[in-house]
Order: C-alpha cells, then sequence, then structure tokens
C-alpha cells in the first residue's frame, strides 16, 4: 500500500537570499530520499511588501535598511558562506534591483496549475541571485516561463493584465495573519512549522520520522 503523500507548504520570496540555500537544502534532502512523502506547494509572501512597482536600486535600499556599506558587506559575506556551505552558487552583489516580487509570485502561482512549480521558483531564484536579471521585469519573467515550457505570449499577457494579483496579495496577507513573519517557513502535514533555511541533516530526520525510519 503506497502511503497518502503528506503536504509541504513552503513560504518564500525570490529575492530572499536564505529561501534559495534553504530550497538548496530541501532539494538536496529530497534527492537523497526518492521515496519521500511531500507533495509540495509554494507560497506567496513578500519581503518587502510596499516595494514600488519598478523596484529600486538594491544597494542603496540594502545600505539604509541595514545602516551602511559595512554591515552589508558583512551581511553578503555570512551569505556566501552559508551559500557555499549549500553548494549553491550565489553572488550577493549581482543583482542591481531589488524588484517588487508580486508579478514573480504571480508566474510561480501559474506555474503550479501547469505542475512546473518547483522548476520555476529554482529558476527566479538563480536568475536573480546568480545571473543578477531583474525578476520584476515582465519580459525576463515571461523568458523564464518559457525557459521551463511554459507559453512565453500567454505568460506575458496575463502579467500585462492583473489576473490573479489580488489573490496573490490575499494569500500573502493570510499567511501573514496566521503568524508567518519571515522566509523561507514550511508547514509540514498542515501542523508542524519550521522557519529558516534547514541543513540536510533537519530534513533527513523529517523524512525518516515520517516514513518510519527513524
Amino acid at each position: 500500500m503506497i502511503p497518502a503523500p503528506i503536504r509541504l507548504d513552503i513560504f518564500s520570496d525570490p529575492v530572499c537570499p536564505w529561501c534559495y540555500v534553504g530550497k538548496a537544502n530541501l532539494d538536496r534532502a529530497l534527492a537523497q530520499h526518492p521515496d519521500h512523502p511531500f507533495a509540495i506547494q509554494w507560497h506567496p509572501f513578500q519581503l518587502n511588501p510596499d516595494m514600488p512597482a519598478e523596484g529600486v536600486a538594491k544597494r542603496a535600499y540594502l545600505e539604509q535598511k541595514f545602516g551602511g556599506k559595512a554591515r552589508v558587506d558583512a551581511v553578503h559575506e555570512r551569505l556566501r558562506e552559508s551559500a557555499r556551505a549549500a553548494g549553491v552558487e550565489m553572488d550577493p552583489d549581482k543583482p542591481q534591483r531589488m524588484p517588487n516580487t508580486l508579478d514573480a509570485h504571480r508566474l510561480i502561482h501559474w506555474a503550479g496549475i501547469e505542475a512546473v512549480h518547483s522548476a520555476v521558483v529554482t529558476a527566479l531564484m538563480r536568475a536573480y541571485w546568480v545571473e543578477g536579471r531583474d525578476i520584476g521585469d515582465h519580459a525576463i519573467l515571461a523568458d523564464i516561463a518559457a525557459e521551463n515550457g511554459m507559453d512565453r505570449g500567454a505568460t506575458l499577457r496575463l502579467l500585462q493584465s492583473q489576473a490573479d494579483a489580488d489573490d496573490i496579495l490575499a494569500r500573502d496577507q493570510d499567511a501573514r495573519q496566521k503568524g508567518v513573519t519571515a522566509v523561507p517557513t514550511f508547514l509540514i502535514a498542515q501542523q508542524y512549522v519550521v522557519s529558516g533555511a534547514q541543513p540536510v541533516e533537519t530534513w533527513d530526520k523529517v523524512i525518516a520520522e515520517l516514513t518510519g525510519q527513524a
């Protein structure tokens, strides 16, 4: 008898570096356990919900947020170390823009409908953190959709409309009302909350417990 899948709800934002590291760790754990029980669903959470639609210059934004160049440099070095430990390629200085991610979350939603959820999430994170692409730009989002098997023209037309924007905003607000305050946040079986970029070993233990191998 095949056990029923267990929901793993993931709240994230593509411009969250810890979401990128956390996803890489989870992906490594899942690859080591091909019989894992998870059915993964991605959910929107905007780190910067008040970001202008056109985005802002990333470095200036972060220096104002963290209190100067030295502090941003320190945060970026910590990110590089964490990324290396997770086997993730990342250059925190590569992105030049801090985008509004509403449209990226709309793309993730449509990717879920076409069963390429996780692939598009990975592509968005890699586009931002490795390639420095502006994932607030409609043309770039449409390119990422096409690179993952979605129809570029249809995606671009949707992006240029307000399709599903209200739904994404409502889901973001609902997550906050339910207690999500930072990302990544993982909700296991709609009961157990795990926060932060957890190491592979943590997911190994979780999977072992869920599959009765602990």
